[in-house]
Parts: C-alpha cells; sequence; structure tokens
C-alpha cells in the first residue's frame, strides 16, 4: 500500500502537476492498481499522484462500482448548475467542507491503456473527478472553501 500524504500546508499537495509523458510506462501501469488499493483500503472514492507524493497528471476514482483510470485529465466543460456536496479527503483526515461545485462536467483523458477518451459526468461522478482535478491543479478542499466563503459573504 502506498502512503498518503497529509496536511493543508504540505507543499506537493499546493502545487500544480506534470502531465504524465507514457502512460504506458512501468512505472504509471504499476501504480495505477496501487493507487486503486490504497484508494479502498482508506476508505476513499478517489485519490490523485500527490496524495502519494507523486507530482503528476494521474487519478483514480470509483462511483456506481466502476473504476475510471484518470491519466492527464482536463475539464472541457462545467455546467452553470451547481450543487453543494459535503466534501472530504484523504488529506485532510476528519475535515469535511460543503463546496459548491458543477453539476455536469465533461472530462478529456488518458485512460489505463494510453487511449484518448471524452466522458461526460454528472452527479457523484462529476463531484469526483472536479475534487481529483483540483488535486492536480494543486488545490485543497480547505482553500476551495475558504475561496468560497470570500465569494459568499456580504460586507454590510
Amino acid at each position: 500500500m502506498l502512503t498518503l500524504i497529509t496536511g493543508a500546508t504540505t507543499e506537493i499537495l499546493l502545487k500544480p502537476t506534470s502531465r504524465v509523458k507514457d502512460p504506458l510506462s512501468k512505472e504509471i501501469q504499476s501504480l495505477l492498481p496501487e493507487m486503486v488499493e490504497t484508494m479502498y483500503k482508506e476508505k476513499g472514492i478517489g485519490l490523485a499522484a500527490p496524495q502519494i507524493n507523486k507530482s503528476i497528471r494521474l487519478a483514480v476514482a470509483e462511483v456506481d462500482d466502476k473504476i475510471y483510470y484518470l491519466i492527464n485529465p482536463e475539464i472541457t466543460s462545467l455546467s452553470q448548475e451547481k450543487i453543494i456536496f459535503e466534501e472530504g479527503c484523504l488529506s485532510l483526515p476528519g475535515q469535511f467542507f460543503p463546496i459548491i461545485r458543477s453539476e455536469e462536467i465533461t472530462v478529456r483523458y488518458q485512460n489505463e491503456k494510453g487511449l484518448p477518451k471524452k466522458l461526460r459526468a454528472t452527479g457523484l461522478l462529476a463531484i469526483v473527478i472536479q475534487h481529483e482535478v483540483d488535486h492536480l491543479d494543486g488545490i485543497l478542499i480547505i482553500n476551495r472553501y475558504k475561496k468560497q466563503q470570500k465569494k459568499t459573504s456580504v460586507i454590510l
């Protein structure tokens, strides 16, 4: 099992990641099942590479009994419709924040075979993908929550 990186001020969790150059490399191919195993053991539904101390654009997720291998994911569209979901994070154990996300997204990525894919996701899958892509962009939910609070607070 891989070791989880935790903490709201941990440097690797706060910096954008680099693209995976070769999805079929031995390192990436062995990392993917290890990430899934770690995600299960930690009782998560998503895991991004920075959370295991790798600064690369790689994430795994499982929603509705389907595993998603997201290599170099890029969200290409976000719906105007928003949902608020109480999110937790394996990197911030025991902390939960109401996060505003798009209800529907489109994401382009490469799958575990290195093939280009495009996925339209809604509901929980859309939330999980947005959360994991945030990790790859160096954004933690605590920082997204604080930014939301600034936007929604009213100055009297």
